[in-house]
């Protein structure tokens, strides 16, 4: 059964533009969209197991996924794998604007190599988090209320005498079932992370 993680059509490509175009890791990891730490630990399961660019024309692969991921039942320190931190991980999401789960997931892998391939490490999160999440319905009338909320990261306002740049915040009131929506400039510097400008369906919709 193939090892979790790169398929080998990505594992093949990341050892063409490594060896045969001789790109640098972080290259190769924007080129296959991919962490740079992912591409550093297959180029050093491939060096480790004497593999370059061109492949022999017998590894196919079953064969290239044996090379670079040894039967577990050769190991002689067979063990469990250690659980995953998902209070930690769910920490770093929510305290990190720009942390995804792929990034979290590509460090745990350097640290637990045989661990959970992506899928299943997002699967277990998911699962983690429902048990834990607090859930209240609420009922909204079509058109009743205006939801307001940041726009996530700021836009840059060029100075236009000089080379200044000025972050922008915006704010977003999008009207409940309906697909209005309308963005505000809600000043520049840095407003407080609790701050909420007033919003009304007269002062978003009706100017």
């Amino acid at each position: 059964m193939p090892q979790e993680g790169l398929s080998m059509r990505k594992v093949k490509e990341v050892l063409r533009l490594r060896f045969e175009l001789g790109l640098r890791q972080d290259q190769i990891a924007r080129s296959c969209s991919i962490g740079q730490a992912t591409v550093h630990r297959y180029l050093e399961r491939a060096a480790a197991a004497g593999l370059s660019w061109p492949l022999p024309e017998d590894h196919d692969d079953r064969r290239l996924n044996e090379l670079l991921f040894p039967s577990r039942s050769t190991r002689p320190d067979q063990s469990p794998r250690a659980e995953v931190d998902f209070a930690e991980i769910h920490r770093q999401l929510k305290g990190h604007q720009h942390v995804t789960l792929q990034l979290l997931w590509e460090e745990y892998r350097e640290t637990q190599p045989d661990g959970y391939g992506y899928s299943r490490f997002c699967e277990l999160y998911q699962k983690w988090h429902r048990d834990r999440s607090v859930v209240m319905r609420q009922e909204h009338r079509p058109g009743e209320k205006t939801f307001v909320d940041w726009a996530g990261p700021t836009v840059p306002i060029y100075g236009r005498l000089s080379s200044d740049i000025t972050p922008a915040f915006l704010f977003v009131a999008v009207l409940g079932a309906s697909t209005y929506r309308a963005p505000r400039h809600a000043g520049l510097g840095g407003p407080s992370p609790h701050a909420r400008p007033g919003a009304s369906r007269d002062n978003y919709f009706h100017q």
